[in-house]
């Protein structure tokens, strides 16, 4: 018998890349088809500061090459967390409301959750045009008034919940640091586990999804 959450309104929040997926697949696609190496430079800016994500994630797409065909090859190579049905199972039966919310794109995002059987999401990402072999990045999520982040995560988180809700964040990136401040509970590993944990703020850490299955079995009966 399958146990019940019995906790207060939950809403979860989850990244993508490296969250979900068993790897940071927007790295590991400009690695692998990126025409020349600027794309560590606005790397580096951005985690310096200079820059936003939305002038980094810009430039980044814009020097990568591939062809829908050849992206669709790839995509299928994309693994997700073991766990990541199983949890997302839990949280329906028990009527949580789960949402990606991600710096990727939809074209490739979509097309992930698809090869490996993940459907019904609630997903709000950047989004992309493949014109040939070049990929054109749209950013709907942008917020002027808060910052340069190609998606302000923090907007969509508070767009998201109301005050009976308690906001649980799934991440593990730099920029998963605005919007995961705004969530009741964080789920941080990698980099924001890291960072919570310099920072001295609450965080439970995990290594990957099935710390979170566990921890919500726990409070279940």
């Amino acid at each position: 018998m399958k146990k019940r959450y019995t906790g207060k309104n939950l809403v979860f929040f989850f990244d993508f890349d490296n969250t979900i997926t068993t790897k940071d697949v927007l790295d590991d696609m400009l690695v692998r088809f990126s025409t020349n190496d600027r794309w560590k430079a606005l790397e580096e800016r951005w985690k310096k500061g200079d820059i936003g994500s939305r002038t980094c994630l810009k430039g980044q797409a814009e020097g990568i090459r591939i062809t829908k065909n050849q992206l669709d090859k790839y995509l299928l190579t994309v693994q997700i967390d073991p766990y990541f049905k199983k949890l997302l199972d839990f949280l329906r039966y028990n009527k949580v409301r789960a949402l990606i919310i991600s710096d990727n794109f939809d074209y490739i995002l979509n097309r992930i959750l698809k090869n490996n059987g993940i459907e019904g999401m609630e997903v709000y990402s950047n989004k992309v045009k493949i014109l040939e072999d070049r990929l054109k990045p749209v950013f709907p999520y942008l917020n002027e008034s808060c910052g340069e982040c190609a998606h302000c995560k923090k907007t969509t988180l508070l767009k998201n919940i109301n005050k009976a809700d308690v906001s649980a964040y799934v991440g593990d990136g730099l920029s998963d640091v605005c919007g995961s401040k705004e969530a009741d509970i964080v789920f941080a590993k990698d980099f924001l586990k890291n960072y919570y944990k310099n920072k001295k703020l609450p965080h439970v850490p995990i290594k990957g999804l099935k710390d979170i299955y566990e921890y919500l079995e726990e409070k279940a009966s």
